[in-house]
């Protein structure tokens, strides 16, 4: 059986599959010639993250499609329901990369509240002419400890950003349509740990009240945050999403950035991917990474082998 993972697989996933008995693929097929291959080698299996996508020419087109997996959480990029309907199993890795993307909320969190961001923009350019200038320009930080951390989408992400931000002194506040509460429990290197119960509020509360908000929710039609809710933030507010894009306005984002009512922004998510807006991108006051969120070493290696274990499970012991 054959395993087309289009959008890369880690090395341990590879071994995994091959112990496994299958043949994988690595090849990046392009979009538009996607059919063609998995007719052409008899593909059992198509892995994809978030660079491919499998709407319905493509389930419908591919009669040897067993398994579609995604390498990640959400599965905006696959018509899930409808492969379903075909008799084709769909996968993902809801918590495999989990911890990535919340220690990545705060590298964009410590960054931005120091202006990381902006002096390593500024310091090759101007650091040997006009340090002491640059010294008072980002002067004015601030530190994390103390303050309110504002969490809509108390999700498996959500709660691993809450351990952290609980585990640096931060008091953490948190929204979700279908959580009531959560225990999070904050687990120390010599076996200690602490327990702290948060239950949700409505997420005028969570916007009126944090010094900073990060979202952590799937893909929608409407902005989860647009205007009226960026109006209702503190003065001086941080915001940071690693979700999803288009769940921000970036538009009434980048006014509010202008003027002064958001302190700054952290995207590793944009509306518009792969060519996000010239505004963000050039935007000062803006934390930019390319939608890195899951691309550590250890969420690719998790990745990867919970992949292959569902894979071999379907398709090995239920000999599907």
């Amino acid at each position: 059986m054959k395993v087309l993972a289009n959008d890369g697989i880690s090395k341990s996933g590879i071994e995994a599959l091959e112990q496994g008995g299958f043949e994988v693929l690595t090849t990046t097929v392009a979009q538009e010639q996607l059919v063609k291959y998995i007719n052409k080698h008899q593909i059992d299996v198509l892995l994809v993250r978030s660079a491919s996508e499998v709407r319905k020419d493509i389930i419908d087109g591919c009669t040897s499609l067993k398994i579609i997996g995604r390498g990640g959480v959400g599965m905006d990029n696959i018509d899930v329901e409808y492969a379903r309907s075909k008799g084709i199993h769909v996968i993902n890795t809801p918590a495999a990369s989990s911890q990535s993307v919340a220690e990545l909320v705060f590298a964009h969190l410590f960054g931005c509240v120091r202006f990381l961001h902006d002096s390593n923009r500024n310091m090759p350019l101007d650091g040997d002419s006009q340090f002491k200038s640059l010294k008072k320009n980002y002067a004015k930080g601030v530190e994390l400890r103390g303050k309110t951390l504002g969490i809509i989408g108390f999700g498996r992400i959500g709660k691993e950003v809450a351990k952290i931000a609980l585990g640096i002194g931060m008091k953490v506040i948190a929204s979700d349509k279908f959580v009531g509460k959560a225990n999070i429990k904050v687990e120390f290197y010599n076996g200690q740990f602490i327990n702290v119960e948060i239950e949700t509020e409505p997420m005028k509360d969570i916007l009126k009240h944090a010094d900073f908000i990060t979202l952590h929710v799937p893909a929608q039609a409407d902005y989860v945050i647009g205007k009226k809710q960026l109006d209702m933030m503190k003065d001086g507010a941080g915001i940071i999403n690693a979700a999803r894009g288009g769940v921000i306005d970036e538009v009434a984002l980048i006014k509010a950035l202008e003027s002064g009512k958001i302190a700054f922004a952290g995207l590793d998510t944009f509306e518009e991917e792969p060519t996000p807006a010239v505004q963000v991108l050039m935007n000062s006051k803006v934390s930019l990474t390319p939608h890195i969120g899951a691309a550590t070493n250890e969420a690719q290696d998790r990745i990867g082998t919970e992949l292959a274990s569902q894979i071999i499970s379907l398709l090995k012991t239920e000999n599907v």
